[in-house]
């Protein structure tokens, strides 16, 4: 996009981590914001910073797995702002647990919020990007969306479809003035883990701590979301964030048997140490 200064950006999963981080790094570039999540206390504390910076921000109490909801939404942000020119989905949890582990309600919960959010805020935004001058739609997918991994076959399976969605709808939407980003993080220092649900007993306990310490270290959302912007502003089909994504990537695409190989080795080495 060619500019960012009074844009309406909706940003799902605003009330925290890279959603709020992605917010903020477009209220300082002059958008005005659309703040949705199931958080009220983190949407406030998210809207008085915008403001402080000057841009218009609206907070929307919103499940974005609930398509009704949605589909209501999307006129909210209409009635408040007058239109939409970026759409973020960013909204996502997480679920640790082996396939057979982990229960079908959890798989559902998991891919409602994921994708199905991810899809309901493209459907029903879709007519207001169309008929802004230009127009930008950033869909998170994950490092987890190249390569598949242990404990996280919902979470994969959520990421790979916002994927191949994004490139769809790139491929549907080349002809037109709204540009599909998808983006890839690694590691980034979220509460994703902390607030992910993991099954398996005793050892799922000491996977969530030894996960919430490890993520405490990672990359600051606010460099995410510089990259994010960045994406944006340069019209970029995919971004990746964090050396991981890129060393995820380049093996993947070099040699996706020997790195789902690496990946399984990997895993039945870390697992003895785990139970310990």
């Amino acid at each position: 996009m060619k500019r960012l200064r009074d844009r309406v950006a909706v940003v799902t999963g605003a009330a925290s981590g890279i959603g709020r981080a992605t917010a903020l790094c477009l209220a300082d570039r002059g958008a005005h914001l659309a703040l949705v999540d199931v958080d009220d206390r983190g949407l406030g504390e998210v809207r008085a910073e915008v403001e402080r910076r000057g841009r218009r921000a609206s907070v929307h109490d919103c499940d974005v797995a609930d398509r009704a909801r949605m589909e209501a939404l999307a006129a909210d942000v209409e009635r408040e702002h007058g239109g939409v020119e970026i759409l973020v989905n960013n909204a996502g949890v997480g679920v640790a647990a082996s396939f057979e582990e982990q229960s079908l309600e959890d798989f559902h919960w998991l891919i409602g919020i994921n994708f199905w959010g991810v899809v309901h805020g493209c459907k029903f935004f879709l007519p207001l990007l169309r008929r802004a001058d230009e127009a930008h739609i950033v869909n998170l997918s994950s490092v987890f969306g190249i390569l598949g991994m242990p404990l996280n076959s919902a979470y994969c399976a959520s990421k790979f479809a916002v994927a191949g969605l994004s490139e769809s709808l790139r491929a549907e939407l080349s002809d037109t003035a709204i540009g599909i980003t998808s983006v890839h993080p690694g590691g980034i220092a979220t509460n994703i883990a902390a607030s992910a649900r993991f099954r398996g007993g005793p050892e799922a306990e000491a996977l969530r701590a030894r996960a919430v310490r490890s993520f405490a270290r990672m990359m600051p959302p606010a460099e995410a979301a510089r990259a994010i912007v960045r994406g944006i502003e340069r019209g970029s089909p995919r971004v990746l964030i964090t050396r991981e994504a890129y060393l995820i990537d380049a093996a993947k695409r070099a040699a996706p048997a020997w790195a789902s190989q690496l990946v399984a080795r990997g895993w039945r080495g870390f697992l003895p140490k785990l139970m310990k």
